[in-house]
């Protein structure tokens, strides 16, 4: 065990994680590094340029004569898939971080290492990039020295890049990071902190040995959901997955059992021996919070179980996506799912179409409201169609975000209207070093939920960073703006907001709906309403047939009598009659902004 390392790498993104490991791999000689980004294996992984999933793999270096095991994962860099993170660094002993030269500290490196040291992980400072014209290596260590009061001759220069410095990080990674603590003979304990679906071995998960060993074909169980399997195939991960017999105390690795359904396997759980159970399972691995809630719906209504389906299968490989199914009357059968963020959203929507070959609809995104009744009791409110009626609530909590946003000084008075736009409260900003602010407020998440961060990169060209936790609920005067067509409300097309943006969103969904509701034979009202209290209207003419065209002379009295005939033609018709809102209006609503 004194001959094994786990340790991850942690950094913002574009910090060059990704490209660091790939010099780590070629200097153990793991791997031929052939192009960029080994470990980034998905296909949207390689377009965008960004790590999704952390990527595990393990490497052999030789120092003094000995040969040590270093067990490494590469963990995404965005704010989205900060769950990715904090999984990975349940399975460490240590983290390299890395600050690009050029740039600095910036929001998610702070993030990201206060989640290291929660969890007593030795951290190695990197400070990359530094063969760039635009390094500022004197300034960016005395961040660094400010952010962990490390001293000046522990960080380590590097450019990942040319490859300067990696020798240094694996003699620093063997040195400074402590070998994995636990007790080759004790009953085994195994932490899961990944899964993969294989169509043809079923469902792959990925754990970390604490205490104990396991051998090929033992019969184990999974702790919390006590289902008992046979350890058909185990092994460690390097580019590909590669069999070993026997895996003990301080290892990473893979098993593969035939696992067919995806809800048996749960990141978190403990994996032990049937004959010689561990006493509990392992704890402190906390589940993920979801901020952002979308209607997920199949385009084909008979769809609905195939997409359950890939919803389950992509839940294995990305734990921090939930799920639940719901049914709207204007787009049938489908799922609230809940994700991290909106790339988040995005990326999941992405997948679902390249991986699983599902087209689907995503409905607005919002977030989850607390409703307290009279007598104090409180629901739960995803939906606005879940809410109960107005005369029965006493108030409406909504989520609330602590945000820190770290700029350059120039940038700090447009990006303080944004906030205060989205009801933001300042809570205090500090320099860190040069020019750089850090800017700290509380926002109600259903504000930022749409389009906030592209309009903090557009106003900052880019360069405000931006990380948030979520601190609990607050009061707030919201309330159910509602969509009526001649008189009958819309369900999918009503929404939760606040009461002093509900004038001005209720009259130009109003109008967006005009454009889009083809004509009818009568007339149509299209009216936004809060309670019984109508707030904003716009009415669709209908479409006449010219009834006096014959009449070409003679008494008015002609006329009027065909005119009154048509009227009441109309009249009767429009009681009959209903409307049908196309689908592009759904999502056109969407897209107001």
């Amino acid at each position: 065990m004194k001959h094994i390392r786990n340790f991850c790498i942690i950094a913002h993104i574009d910090h060059g994680k990704s490209t660091l490991a790939d010099r780590l791999l070629e200097y153990t000689k793991t791997i031929q590094v052939t192009e960029g980004q080994m470990l980034d294996d998905m296909d949207l992984e390689k377009e965008r340029g960004i790590t999704i999933k952390s990527h595990a793999i393990q490497m052999e270096y030789q120092y003094k004569g000995e040969t040590y095991i270093l067990n490494l994962i590469d963990t995404p860099g965005h704010v989205d898939f900060s769950y990715e993170v904090s999984r990975s660094i349940a399975a460490c002993e240590g983290a390299l971080l890395v600050v690009d030269a050029s740039q600095g500290v910036q929001a998610q490196t702070i993030s990201n290492l206060y989640m290291a040291i929660e969890n007593d992980l030795e951290i190695i400072p990197v400070m990359n990039k530094c063969d760039m014209a635009s390094a500022m290596p004197e300034q960016v260590e005395d961040e660094i020295i400010d952010l962990l009061g490390c001293k000046r001759t522990e960080i380590i220069r590097a450019s990942a890049r040319t490859g300067m410095g990696v020798e240094e990080i694996l003699q620093a990674i063997v040195e400074r990071i402590p070998a994995p603590e636990g007790d080759p003979d004790a009953p085994l304990q195994a932490l899961i902190f990944d899964s993969v679906f294989n169509s043809f071995r079923g469902i792959i998960a990925y754990f970390k040995i604490i205490n104990g060993s396991i051998k090929t074909g033992d019969k184990v169980k999974f702790f919390n959901t006590g289902k008992e399997y046979d350890a058909d195939e185990i092994g460690v991960l390097k580019m590909d997955f590669v069999p070993k017999n026997t895996l003990s105390a301080g290892n990473v690795g893979y098993i593969m059992s035939g696992i067919k359904t995806s809800t048996e396997v749960k990141v978190g759980d403990t994996i032990t021996h049937v004959d010689r159970p561990c006493s509990n399972a392992i704890a402190g691995f906390q589940e993920s919070k979801p901020m952002v809630f979308a209607g997920v719906y199949p385009i084909e209504t008979e769809d609905f179980e195939d997409l359950r389906a890939s919803l389950e299968k992509l839940q294995l490989n990305d734990a921090s996506l939930s799920f639940m199914p719901e049914s709207s009357l204007a787009l049938g059968f489908g799922f609230r799912c809940g994700f991290l963020g909106l790339l988040h959203m995005e990326i999941v929507q992405e997948r679902l179409d390249r991986e699983f070959d599902m087209s689907v609809i995503t409905t607005v995104p919002n977030v989850q409201y607390m409703v307290y009744d009279k007598q104090g009791h409180a629901i739960e409110v995803h939906n606005p169609s879940g809410m109960p009626d107005l005369t029965l609530i006493d108030h409406i909590e909504e989520p609330y975000i602590d945000a820190s946003i770290i700029t350059t000084t120039e940038y700090i008075g447009p990006i303080m209207t944004l906030c205060l736009d989205k009801r933001g409260e300042l809570v205090k900003q500090q320099f860190i070093s040069g020019n750089r602010v850090e800017l700290y407020f509380k926002l109600p998440l259903g504000e930022i939920v749409i389009d906030f961060y592209d309009k903090l990169k557009s106003i900052s060209k880019g360069y405000a960073s931006f990380d948030y936790h979520p601190c609990g609920f607050r009061p707030s005067k919201l309330i159910k703006l509602d969509i009526l067509l001649n008189g009958e409300p819309v369900d999918a097309l009503s929404t939760l907001t606040h009461v002093d943006n509900a004038y001005d969103l209720g009259r130009r969904m109003c109008e967006k709906l005009k454009e889009l509701i083809p004509r009818q034979q009568f007339d149509i009202a299209i009216q936004a309403a809060i309670g019984s209290k109508i707030i904003a209207r716009e009415t669709i003419k209908q479409v006449r047939k010219d009834v006096i065209a014959k009449c070409y002379g003679g008494d008015v009295s002609r006329k009027r009598k065909l005119l009154e005939k048509q009227k009441k033609g109309k009249k009767r018709m429009k009681q009959i009659g209903n409307v049908e809102v196309p689908q592009k209006a759904f999502l056109a609503v969407l897209k107001l902004d």
